[in-house]
């Protein structure tokens, strides 16, 4: 029992070395062998490492106010022999064992990790990381995102992020928040009675007023009549704190200044009185602090504002397209940063930034490749450039970069046919475009079609970098001026038809083109791949839309990548072919169809089709309808 001391000594000094115990600055929480969390106590009560039944605590358990949900125990033995046996089942003798032990009743509820330590001293202990996701029964080794076993005792952010990094946590993790953003468009939209174009803002600011620590610990103690003006002097103090020019702060603040005085988030009304006394403001605030704050802290990776402006969009009452923007699907995002390569030497630029995702997913992507503390700084720093010209999406934009401490500095709130913001854009020497244009404007107006801002995209690169665009189907197939100018100056590398409810609820349908900047197509009489991806796996939901119902996304996603890179032919799925302004840019006008792969169901099917179509047709010639 001395021995074990000794083990948890050395546990505690390296925890204290890695500011556990620093609580003014992360709220940790470290228990010894007890627990205040009834919860807890719950599960560990019938948890005894032997067969009388009795309740059990590891050494260590940890916790954060960052995240209730999440769980780190420690089991701790003198001797490195006693570190884990053959089979795992030997709680009571052997310390990995024992964390598994314990985490497997704590997962019930909660996402634990499970480290089990040995050894008396610093030079022979020995550390292994597992990993339960909440409700799983079976552990999994703690990787890292290299996919290398986690073999030290690290910091509660770098378990919390490892852990986010795991494809059940990751889905739990967004199914709950899907679930509550339903719950909050619902509480907002009939208690609060705020705009559809509102209601993301709300969410953004109560997010960046959550940052200042003073509104955290004191909202929920203002009176009502107090809250908005508290609210907004947070969120005031920490744009203050932005590494960003005053006139952006400026243009951020607006908007939230106009939810600061919305008259129903001010003092209970007869409406909400009895339900929520201290006021529905206070109650939406609550629950975000509750349900959502948790993931900015550490799941970087994870578009929380653009979740949410996606999932609110879909109750928007009549036109889909009424918040001005088509919001590009997270997966589509993350393609995008696949078809570029991106890493810590690519600067990539958005015309279009909307709520940032596509600069999030390429942010995430080149700090996985980085390796120095000094590309990262420089990543988020210099690499990410973004124009918005919708001042709500900028703040929507601005408010997801600050969430993070990252590229803001580099977004502008301006139009991206702006010559002096663009000649400003040009001196950064962007070397990946991506963009998603507005698809909602007037064809009659021919300077807004969107192929104008993929070239718009495309002079703004530099020479022979790669530009990424996802627009509609008609840019592809329909004549326009835009494409003669296009291929005059870059050359299409490739496009690739993408699944006809790529956007459901909104019903358009897609292609993404990829282009090589101030490369003329004319001149390097280059072949295009053309890619038949219609078929990404997703299927569409009654509550979630479109998911990845049985997870053939990630084998999809870089098989695509891989015929693309390698411009790979296959029937019916890819074709290489020399292509003109005048010529359609798709892959189904060139394609053989691949007869062996057509089954018996699918030949009755669509004799079913056609027979109805022409019993259609004859009842509308009879003059039925």
């Amino acid at each position: 029992m001395t021995n074990e001391r000794k083990t948890e000594n050395l546990v505690r000094n390296r925890l204290r070395d890695l500011g556990y115990y620093d609580n003014d600055d992360n709220d940790i929480v470290i228990e010894e062998q007890k627990s205040d969390i009834a919860k807890v106590r719950s599960l560990l009560s019938k948890a005894s490492k032997n067969t009388k039944g009795n309740g059990g605590y590891p050494e260590f358990i940890i916790s954060s106010h960052k995240d209730t949900a999440f769980l780190i125990v420690f089991e701790c033995k003198p001797s490195v022999k006693k570190h884990e046996s053959k089979n795992l089942n030997k709680p009571i003798h052997y310390a990995v064992d024992g964390a598994l032990h314990y985490a497997r009743h704590l997962a019930k509820y909660y996402t634990v990790i499970a480290v089990g330590v040995s050894g008396a001293t610093t030079s022979e202990m020995k550390v292994s990381n597992f990993l339960f996701p909440t409700g799983s029964t079976e552990a999994k080794e703690l990787l890292n995102e290299s996919g290398t076993a986690v073999t030290e005792i690290i910091s509660y952010d770098d378990y919390y992020r490892l852990a986010s990094f795991d494809p059940d946590v990751a889905r739990k993790r967004h199914d709950d928040l899907l679930a509550f953003s339903r719950e909050l468009h619902e509480l907002i939209w009939t208690k609060a009675k705020i705009s559809e174009e509102d209601k993301p803002l709300l969410v953004s600011g109560t997010l960046i007023a959550l940052m200042n620590q003073t509104f955290m610990k004191t909202f929920n103690e203002l009176p009502a009549d107090e809250l908005q003006d508290a609210w907004l002097s947070a969120i005031k103090k920490e744009l203050d704190k932005a590494d960003i020019p005053q006139g952006k702060k400026d243009t951020m603040l607006q908007p939230y200044s106009t939810i600061a005085v919305h008259s129903n988030l001010g003092k209970p009304d007869s409406r909400t009185a009895k339900e929520y006394p201290a006021g529905v403001f206070k109650e939406i605030i609550s629950r975000i602090c509750e349900n959502v704050w948790p993931y900015i802290n550490v799941y970087h990776d994870f578009d929380v504002v653009g979740q949410f402006y996606g999932e609110f969009l879909k109750y928007t009452a009549g036109d889909k397209k009424a918040l001005g923007i088509v919001l590009t699907p997270r997966h589509i995002a993350e393609l995008f940063s696949l078809i570029a390569n991106v890493g810590p030497e690519s600067k990539v630029l958005d015309i279009c930034a909307g709520t940032g995702g596509f600069l999030i997913s390429a942010m995430q992507h080149m700090l996985r490749k980085a390796i120095t503390e000094d590309e990262r700084t420089d990543i988020k720093k210099n690499r990410l450039i973004g124009i918005e010209n919708n001042p709500k999406m900028f703040a929507l934009a601005a408010s997801n970069m600050i969430l993070r401490g990252d590229g803001k500095a580099n977004l502008h709130q301006a139009s991206c046919f702006d010559d002096a913001v663009i000649n400003s854009i040009k001196k950064l020497k962007p070397n990946i475009g991506m963009l998603n244009p507005p698809y909602s404007q007037s064809k009659s107006d021919a300077e807004l079609h969107e192929l104008y801002f993929v070239k718009q995209m495309l002079d703004c690169l530099e020479n022979g970098a790669m530009g990424i665009a996802i627009v509609p189907m008609s840019c592809a197939i329909s004549p326009h001026p835009a494409r003669d100018e296009l291929m005059k100056h870059h050359t299409l590398d490739a496009v690739m038809s993408m699944p006809q409810e790529l956007f459901y609820p909104v019903g358009v349908v897609t292609c993404i083109m990829v282009w090589i900047a101030k490369r003329p197509h004319t001149k390097s009489n280059r072949k295009t791949w053309l890619g038949y991806w219609r078929d990404d796996g997703f299927v569409k939901t009654k509550h979630k839309g479109r998911i990845d119902l049985h997870d053939v996304w990630p084998t999809i996603r870089d098989r695509w990548v891989e015929i693309y890179r390698n411009r790979e032919v296959h029937a019916g799925e890819s074709v290489l072919v020399k292509v003109t302004p005048m010529d359609e840019w798709v892959a189904e006008a060139y394609m053989e169809t691949d007869y062996s792969t057509i089954t018996q169901a699918d030949f009755e099917r669509e004799i079913k089709k056609y027979v109805v179509f022409k019993i259609m047709n004859e009842n509308l010639n009879d003059g039925d309808y």
